[in-house]
């Protein structure tokens, strides 16, 4: 059986990965996760200083095409390695994470539902989203906690590109949602998806 593909969007710090993580604990091996943000771009050609002012928040940032390949290959039933990302020095690591097909899977990124091609791939397509002010010191915890970041740093990256970007880019995809969820912590929905994706399971 071909897996289910379930795209889950919205903005930073909207809680994507707070949904994500649930329905991960709720489906275990029934499930698969690839992160949007994995894939951005090699940048060895820069420095870090000019690493630190790329605009993260930019479809061109991303290597879309290796994760619509690697969608495919998960629907023809292969395995894949997604590359991943280390944020502490704004690169992407030699390191990659074997990814098996299974029944549902997920992929998960602020630009998910952006770009056609990863949109027609996607059998549920989920907007989660936060007001702006829950977003912005979510993202700012998170930074700072798990990434090492500045609060001066942050917010020079969130005022020169992740707000722009936000409502020229990801804003724009929530009309494009089959569901809009309000925080990923929203307990209804939740059931509502998790009983959704039980159904197509079979189970």
């Amino acid at each position: 059986m071909k897996p289910i593909v379930i795209g889950v969007a919205g903005g930073t710090g909207s809680g994507k990965s707070t949904f994500t993580n649930r329905l991960k604990e709720e489906l275990k091996d029934d499930i698969s996760v690839l992160y949007h943000d994995n894939y951005y771009k090699r940048q060895d050609d820069k420095s870090f200083e000019e690493r630190k002012l790329t605009n993260y928040d930019h479809p061109d940032a991303l290597e879309t095409d290796l994760l619509v390949q690697h969608i495919l290959d998960l629907k023809a039933g292969k395995t894949i390695y997604s590359p991943t990302y280390d944020y502490s020095v704004h690169n992407r690591s030699d390191k990659t994470i074997e990814v098996q097909p299974r029944g549902i899977l997920l992929v998960e990124g602020i630009l998910v539902l952006q770009d056609p091609r990863l949109r027609e791939l996607l059998d549920i397509k989920i907007y989660v989203e936060a007001d702006a002010d829950e977003r912005i010191l979510r993202r700012a915890i998170r930074d700072v906690k798990q990434r090492g970041r500045d609060l001066e740093g942050i917010y020079r990256q969130y005022i020169t590109t992740v707000k722009p970007m936000h409502y020229l880019y990801v804003a724009p995809t929530k009309a494009m949602a089959d569901i809009v969820i309000n925080s990923g912590m929203n307990d209804v929905a939740f059931d509502m998806v998790r009983t959704k994706i039980r159904v197509l399971l079979g189970k």
